[in-house]
């Protein structure tokens, strides 16, 4: 009997334990998410870590929690009876075994399909709704809503009930005034939130202006097909407003050309992450997230 009631002590300090872990890794982030001049460059995981399982699928979730990535990407759509799916795409074609748009198929519909591999291959993975998945994320990581802005007050709904208000960032391209207009200022006291600028355009050094004149975003996200904007050699200063640099180096035209494969496919760092790192950028999105964060703790930018 004294061994029984050892072992039950002892798995339930393991579980406590783990918990505890669990919730430090996410109040870490979180610290350094508001400290704009951290040297720690944060990763997100765009859609999940989809060369290894579907993307926007729960198994992508939980590989990215694993390999120590910082914050997940995901993408939302709404099916026929008002349920938010995980799904890039309107429509099913390129990531499931079904065809048409999500839009016409109801909660239960969708269910029965099956997501596909990176390469096409039919898996045996579902489609997750947004609240299943932010139950797997829940004080394990953060997360990046894609379209969470479209359907803003449903997502809130769901944040609210699963308790990950504080763990998630919503993101727009509008600028200050058009979001107010849309939302109203109770919006930015509601999520943590991400205007995305694109610095190609001849306003993006007004709407950066003024969004850091009246609400301090956590971050911007810039996206430059070009580098030869003013802007770029100018993120020391945006860090020194209170907000963090986030730049996806996804494919080449979000980054000039500065992008995951030129470091991964060909080993041309120099022209890569280097050049990212350089110009002071602090927050990453990949579709490479294992050769990043690798690259990262190799130079003491990443815990």
């Amino acid at each position: 009997m004294r061994n029984k009631i050892f072992g039950i002590l002892m798995l339930l300090t393991a579980q406590f334990s783990y918990g505890q872990q669990k919730n430090n890794e996410i109040a870490a982030v979180s610290k350094l998410l508001f400290e704009p001049k951290s040297k720690e460059v944060l990763v997100v995981v765009h859609r999940g870590d989809w060369r290894n399982a579907p993307e926007n699928s729960i198994k992508a979730i939980e590989n990215t929690i694993k390999m120590g990535a910082d914050m997940v990407e995901i993408d939302i759509q709404k099916t026929k009876d008002g349920h938010l799916v995980l799904m890039h795409d309107k429509t099913l074609n390129r990531t499931t075994n079904g065809k048409g748009n999500v839009a016409d198929l109801t909660l239960e519909e969708i269910k029965k399909l099956h997501l596909k591999s990176g390469i096409g291959i039919e898996t045996h993975h579902k489609i997750p709704t947004l609240e299943e998945a932010m139950l797997v994320a829940k004080d394990r990581i953060f997360v990046n809503i894609d379209k969470g802005y479209n359907h803003f007050e449903e997502v809130y709904k769901i944040l609210e009930r699963t308790g990950t208000l504080k763990q998630t960032v919503v993101k727009s391209g509008g600028n200050y005034d058009k979001v107010i207009s849309e939302k109203g200022k109770a919006f930015f006291d509601q999520v943590v939130f991400m205007p995305v600028v694109n610095l190609d355009k001849p306003n993006a050094a007004t709407i950066i202006r003024n969004y850091s004149a009246k609400m301090k975003p956590v971050a911007f996200e810039l996206v430059f097909s070009s580098d030869t904007s003013k802007i770029i050699n100018q993120f020391e200063q945006l860090k020194n407003t209170g907000s963090r640099v986030w730049v996806n180096t996804l494919w080449p035209s979000l980054n000039a050309n500065h992008h995951d494969d030129l470091a991964v496919d060909e080993g041309n760092l120099k022209d890569s992450w280097d050049w990212i790192i350089a110009k002071g950028v602090n927050m990453i999105q990949t579709d490479r997230p294992q050769e990043l964060l690798q690259y990262l703790r190799g130079k003491k930018l990443h815990r």
